[in-house]
């Protein structure tokens, strides 16, 4: 992380008298290491984010209001940053405590512990809503299902609770209990769950049968640091078993770790440009493919509206180059980079620095990837595999599809 200047307050001449007023220098030391955390917050902001208008915000003016406040403690600075930050009105900017950033760690790294289930406020209903659940995990096994709703953690209605602190409830020590009652529709369930290391999976994958013979099917649920060497692993397993052709499917992915879609993008491309960047200062960064790939064969790449982030930084580049043809919906649109910064405490700021563009130049933000058959599914809901199973069944109307454009393609 580039320097932080931090303005300090300097006291001098101080006679220690009394411990009254030792007791206020400690307290106006304080204030000013909490009044320090939000400044470093805002010096970030001002150093790294890529829209210099800063949302049209005066983003000198909002730092003079916000060393203007009187700090009593860490959750008083936190709250300060966070509502700083929101003045970007930028969904992927935004301050996470140090809890925050052990969880965003964890699920980059391709796991975490707790019981295996995401969770997201309904913006209607103010209720915990079951986003996904982890195959196999405490919480798929279970029964608990996308769509429930989680009304209490250990006996605290949620209703209680701040859902960006949710993980601090749901994670815990591995074996340790956790007791949550969902409702389904009208009915009421209560389950004791043991949380346990829950590995986010980077990639499954199958052989498929066809006419035409075998095809490779690979499914990517996120992008973590462990993705590249899953798929080098895939790709090196699938070539031994002599697949014609591959599906990569990448339907409900919301992205993740940047260098690994960059790093998979290179197992299918030569020499050649993957993909751009431009910084806030307007600095361009090339990523190029250099090979050797690891297979020429056929693709086709499944993609959805949920496909985000580093799913779309991959699927672009190699439809733009021709190497791939997308199949499904278009995709999400996120098309600008973060980092993480660290604050001096441990907690920190996710802050957008950079846009990328596809090869072609195209900047996607908002308007997402257009795939090259566009078919959507056949009842309006993506696939969700059941436990321990791989090949989406014909009924999927998408894989379907991508398995006839595939099949024309090979010899």
């Amino acid at each position: 992380m580039s320097k932080v200047h931090v303005q300090v307050l300097r006291m001098v001449g101080v006679a220690i008298a009394t411990p009254i007023l030792t007791l206020s220098i400690a307290e106006a030391k304080l204030e000013n290491s909490h009044k320090a955390l939000v400044d470093q917050a805002w010096q970030i902001v001002q150093e790294e984010y890529v829209d210099r208008t800063f949302n049209q915000q005066d983003w000198q003016e909002v730092r003079q209001d916000y060393l203007s406040r009187s700090y009593t403690s860490k959750q008083d600075a936190y709250v300060a940053v966070s509502k700083m930050v929101r003045k970007l009105q930028d969904p992927y900017t935004r301050f996470l405590t140090p809890d925050g950033i052990k969880d965003l760690v964890d699920n980059v790294s391709g796991g975490f512990i707790g019981v295996g289930v995401t969770v997201s406020l309904d913006p209607l209903t103010r209720e915990w809503q079951v986003l996904e659940t982890v195959a196999d995990s405490p919480a798929a096994v279970a029964g608990i299902q996308p769509q429930d709703i989680v009304v209490s953690i250990n006996g605290t209605p949620t209703s209680e609770i701040n859902p960006r602190q949710a993980s601090e409830y749901i994670i815990g020590a591995v074996g340790s209990k956790v007791t949550v009652q969902i409702r389904r529709g009208k009915e009421f369930s209560r389950h004791q769950l043991v949380r346990e290391k829950i590995d986010v999976n980077p990639l499954v994958y199958e052989v498929q049968e066809t006419p035409k013979g075998k095809v490779g099917y690979i499914r990517m649920p996120v992008f973590t640091t462990q993705s590249a060497k899953a798929m080098k692993t895939a790709l090196t397993d699938l070539e031994k078993r002599n697949v014609k052709g591959y599906v990569l499917d990448l339907r409900q992915n919301p992205g993740g770790v940047f260098d690994a879609s960059i790093d998979i993008a290179r197992m299918w491309m030569g020499k050649d440009r993957l993909i751009s960047s431009v910084d806030e200062k307007g600095k361009k960064q090339n990523f190029i493919a250099y090979g050797p790939v690891l297979t020429n064969k056929p693709l086709v790449i499944l993609v959805d509206e949920k496909s985000a982030s580093a799913s779309e930084v991959l699927a672009a580049a190699l439809q733009d180059h021709k190497r791939a043809q997308l199949v499904g919906t278009p995709t999400f649109g996120k098309g600008v980079v973060q980092v993480l910064k660290s604050l001096e405490d441990g907690s920190g700021l996710v802050v957008t620095v950079a846009k990328y563009y596809t090869p072609n130049g195209k900047n996607i933000n908002q308007l997402g990837i257009k795939p090259n058959v566009f078919v959507k599914s056949e009842d309006g809901k993506p696939f969700k595999p059941e436990p321990g199973q791989v090949l989406p069944p014909q009924s999927d109307s998408q894989y379907a599809r991508g398995l006839k454009v595939l099949t024309r393609k090979l010899k």
